[in-house]
């Protein structure tokens, strides 16, 4: 194995993430470079929602690496393990839309159900040529979601144990990756955490989902689309708490455990996006359209759609002493005013073929 190629000054760990130029990967590398003395390889293969624009605060750091390729190919994995040694893997690379997840199911199962067995026996195979010590302190954390549950009534929460039911062929994949990571633990030993978090917002997202859709039309004056009658009901976890619990899973988690991550912040999709209009019309009173609310424009729901998502994060609140520093409404403000000021960003990402049009209205194969 050769000595990481990056700077030697200090003694620090080395992490392979990837999916790191993603939402959450992003954001999770530029927190990793900036305000730790973590080294960053960062394998991202660059689909629609990977934009290196993300990474930019980052992307001459001494301490960050970037390479594209994909998560599902062993030559490509293989070569960074035995290049960088790392001594944690954190696997965000999925693909993380439903309504896409609807048009192109297949993409899914490539991604997040081949993809992450891919890179579990890369990994594996890594992982046993390293000491006793070494193999002791590795972590293989992967990210998932709270919908591989299924969809709740309108009492009660996911914890830990809550049986899998997911319903969208998003969710089926992720539930399909999370069992595998669970198996090579059982089967294998490898040290494996496993994290399900809520709904994620904040800057840098791409605005096919609901928030960051919501504000570009709010800012627009464009028509902000809500599913069916507006009453699905979601958690939202502000990304860079997000983050904060990841790294708290990752350094102090107990190998082979699940933590669910949620925001404490239920609120349905209509009670968002009237949350966003009155955000933005106080932010920006002058807007012609002001009030934005008279935006608001309902649309036939999505095939499948589940009602209610909650998380029970009292695992992880008492064995980790995680908490998010964010309130729904301050972490909602911050983040119409990064899309109001970095407009530019969001026109960069919506070069391409999605151009906020409405997606996952293919109901037959």
């Amino acid at each position: 194995m050769r000595v990481p190629p990056m700077d030697r000054g200090i003694t620090v760990r080395t992490l392979l993430i990837t999916g790191g130029a993603g939402f959450i990967g992003s954001a999770l590398v530029r927190r990793l470079v900036l305000q730790s003395a973590s080294r960053v390889v960062n394998l991202d293969k660059l689909t629609y929602a990977g934009n290196l624009e993300s990474l930019a605060a980052v992307a001459q750091h001494p301490q960050h690496r970037f390479h594209q390729g994909d998560i599902a190919d062993r030559a490509v994995v293989s070569h960074l393990l035995d290049e960088y040694q790392p001594s944690a893997v954190i696997n965000l690379a999925a693909e993380s839309h439903v309504d896409r997840s609807i048009d192109a199911p297949r993409d899914f199962l490539l991604t997040n159900v081949l993809g992450t067995f891919e890179l579990l026996e890369s990994v594996r195979a890594y992982w046993r040529r390293l000491s006793d010590s070494q193999q002791k302190s590795f972590r293989f954390l992967h990210v998932s979601t709270d919908e591989v549950f299924g969809s709740l009534g309108p009492v009660g929460a996911f914890h830990e144990e809550t049986p899998y039911a997911p319903n969208s062929p998003y969710s089926a994949s992720k539930a399909s990756a999370d069992h595998f990571v669970r198996a090579f633990h059982h089967t294998y030993g490898l040290p494996t955490l496993t994290t399900n978090c809520s709904n994620n917002y904040g800057p840098y997202q791409f605005p096919e989902k609901l928030i960051p859709l919501a504000i570009m039309n709010a800012l627009e004056g464009r028509p902000i689309p809500i599913y069916g009658d507006g009453q699905n009901v979601r958690d939202w976890l502000y990304v860079e708490d997000h983050v904060s619990a990841l790294l708290s899973v990752l350094d102090h988690g107990t190998p082979g455990d699940t933590y669910n991550i949620g925001g404490g912040s239920e609120r349905t999709n209509l009670a968002v996006a009237t949350t966003i209009c009155a955000t933005v019309d106080a932010l920006f009173p002058t807007l012609p359209h002001c009030p934005c609310q008279q935006l608001v424009t309902f649309v036939p729901d999505r095939p499948g759609h589940d009602r209610r998502y909650a998380m029970d994060t009292t695992k992880i609140a008492r064995s980790l002493n995680f908490q998010p520093q964010e309130s729904f409404d301050s972490g909602l403000a911050r983040t119409v005013r990064w899309y109001a000021e970095n407009r530019t960003w969001v026109e960069h990402v919506t070069t391409g073929v999605y151009r906020r049009q409405r997606l996952g209205l293919e109901h037959n194969p």
